[in-house]
């Protein structure tokens, strides 16, 4: 098979109980905020993908009423599942999820509690979050915690918080990311352009080289050193394909260019060739996982 997905992004609904001014995915209608993928279609997808991988982002997945029943029929495959969500709703339906080495709660943190709270617009959610952490960590669940970055971290403050993450969190491992520069975001004055994404990094890994620090990453070494800069590699759009509300989004999940109907559809009448930085004007700044680790 020439293009294999590694990891499904199960997006079912596009719904949030934040309103965070870098996101570009929840700027819809109240009739598009309110669809949701079915336990079914969630399951269909997966089946139909066969991805190893599938990451549940959203708008925020807790909201979704039958969230348990889709996460325990993905678990049922033996697929590993990433839920992704910003904890608010974590502490009260933890009850409804079972510990697996299938599931890891991919908790959003962008930054210490300073930093994240105005990356989500709104005070004291940084705490929640961190509570949430330690519960669900305290019931014997994986955990690992997806951080996006703007401009809003000097190097120093991103270690800061990675020493915080890893050490007295313990979490599995942090995921992180330059911050995609949405259209439909609202802030738009805060994204990192390509340069300063691999100043960032190359100065965050001098000061873990000089701290022998000991940071634990959910991604591949290849992809950090591509964000530092030290690796050119080419976008493989195909290797985290998105189903969601619409349909299988052309051609990954941060762009949406159309809709193919199946999976199959999307892999053999996208023209991927047409994307990706240097091909594409959106792609120009592009550096996220969802694109490169797939690559690495």
């Amino acid at each position: 098979v020439e293009k294999y997905p590694l990891v499904l992004m199960l997006e079912p609904l596009f719904r949030c109980n934040l309103a965070c001014p870098g996101c570009g995915k929840i700027d819809y209608p109240d009739a598009i905020l309110n669809r949701r993928l079915s336990v079914e279609e969630c399951l269909r997808a997966v089946d139909e993908c066969g991805a190893p991988v599938v990451s549940i982002p959203g708008g925020e997945p807790l909201i979704h009423k039958e969230m348990d029943q889709i996460v325990a029929g993905i678990v049922a495959r033996k697929k590993f599942v990433y839920l992704c969500t910003n904890a608010l709703l974590l502490e009260k339906k933890l009850h409804l999820f079972t510990p697996s080495p299938y599931l890891t709660f991919s908790i959003h943190l962008d930054g210490l509690a300073e930093h994240h709270d105005r990356a989500v617009d709104r005070k004291g959610v940084f705490d929640k979050a961190v509570s949430a952490i330690r519960a669900a960590k305290a019931r014997g669940f994986r955990v690992n915690v997806n951080c996006t970055l703007f401009n809003q971290m000097s190097p120093e403050e991103l270690a800061e918080f990675l020493d915080f993450a890893n050490n007295d969190l313990g979490v599995e491992g942090v995921t992180i990311s330059p911050g995609y520069a949405y259209e439909r975001a609202p802030d738009q004055a805060h994204f990192l352009n390509r340069q300063r994404t691999k100043t960032l990094f190359r100065d965050l890994f001098r000061i873990g080289n000089q701290r022998k620090a000991k940071w634990r990453f959910s991604q591949s070494t290849l992809f950090l050193d591509f964000l530092a800069g030290n690796q050119e590699y080419r976008c493989t759009p195909w290797g985290n394909p998105t189903r969601n509300v619409f349909g299988w989004q052309r051609p990954c999940y941060l762009l949406s260019e159309g809709y193919a109907p199946s999976f199959a559809a999307l892999m053999e009448e996208t023209e991927w060739e047409s994307y990706g930085t240097g091909n594409y004007e959106k792609c120009a700044d592009c550096m996220v996982p969802c694109g490169y680790e797939a690559t690495a």
